[in-house]
């Protein structure tokens, strides 16, 4: 294995030599299951997030070997097995949207673990403009007409926590492997989950990566593994559900005669697997990735997959 990716790491580091020393970045991400080729419009069909992030400077700590600070906002949609449906009955997930903003803090710690704590305020309901948005990118793009929107999750207003850990397992020249898994708690969404993340390529130290969100960094006289990252991923995942607004509608949210709102049951366990590669220069990260999901409610047809395309821009 050492064999076959010295040839690449040299003739990267030749072209893209530098220190990664930015303590800024801003990014887009774009999730759609039509990434994948599949021909279909149903379930998580599309999300866009913004994010911008900010490493803190922690030289007096004697644990921390960086800490990020985050801001995101983004927008998912969810159809039913397809976005225009002849009757209730096609419904086997329901119609969703979800608009919020939230804030991240990312401890990075010099064993290679990190804690990850974030807020996020959010909307799921008419008022996230997921009906819009689907709306005018079909008509944009010549794509069918939707229907089925009037059935979709009411307006409710959501706060949710959420945590990460993850801590690297082993490594080797061009292999690692980590321990990843996650919290959420709130008014929209609860549950949790646990894997592992798999890397084969050119990488950096956790603390430091792409892979932790954490690729920007204050202190300019950490030495990476490599000045550069260029890798494959593997991330399984087992989840737990408790709760999700976005099938079960809002929390307090109550029902009357004239709301034609439909919601469904929870499949409590999903396993998910996630398949991707990053390359990140000096001042750009690109992921790539497709992520493959089990069904999220008992009525579903069939499970889920979709792809997702990330690109940031780290300065100052």
């Amino acid at each position: 294995m050492k064999n076959i990716f010295l040839p690449l790491l040299l003739i990267l580091s030749a072209t893209c030599g530098f220190a990664q020393n930015h303590r800024d970045e801003f990014g887009i991400q774009s999730d759609n299951d039509s990434y994948l080729g599949q021909g279909s419009d149903r379930y998580y069909t599309d999300g866009l997030y913004f994010y911008f992030r900010h490493a803190l400077d922690v030289k007096n700590n004697t644990d921390l070997q960086n800490k990020v600070l985050g801001f995101d906002l983004g927008q998912k949609i969810f159809n039913p097995q397809s976005g225009d449906v002849p009757s209730v009955n096609y419904i086997d997930r329901p119609f969703a949207g979800y608009l919020y903003a939230g804030a991240s803090m990312n401890y990075l710690y010099k064993n290679e673990a990190n804690l990850k704590l974030g807020v996020q305020i959010g909307i799921v309901g008419p008022a996230s403009g997921a009906q819009e948005a689907q709306k005018w990118v079909h008509k944009n793009f010549g794509f069918y007409a939707p229907n089925g929107w009037q059935y979709q999750i009411k307006n409710d207003v959501e706060l949710n926590l959420s945590g990460q850990y993850n801590r690297l397992i082993g490594r080797d020249t061009a292999l690692d492997l980590s321990f990843t898994s996650y919290a959420n708690l709130g008014t929209g969404i609860t549950g949790a989950g646990a894997g592992v993340l798999l890397r084969l390529g050119v990488f950096n130290q956790l603390f430091n990566s792409a892979s932790t969100q954490s690729s920007v960094i204050a202190d300019n006289s950490i030495t990476p593994l490599s000045k550069h990252e260029f890798f494959l991923y593997y991330k399984p995942m087992a989840n737990v559900v408790g709760y999700d607004a976005t099938i079960q509608g809002g929390l307090f949210s109550k029902k009357d005669a004239s709301n034609m709102e439909i919601t469904a049951d929870l499949q409590r366990f999903v396993f998910s697997n996630q398949i991707g590669v990053t390359y990140a220069t000096k001042r750009w990260v690109i992921d790539a990735a497709a992520t493959f999901h089990s069904k999220e409610t008992p009525y579903m047809h069939l499970s889920e997959a979709w792809g997702s395309a990330t690109v940031y821009y780290k300065f100052n």
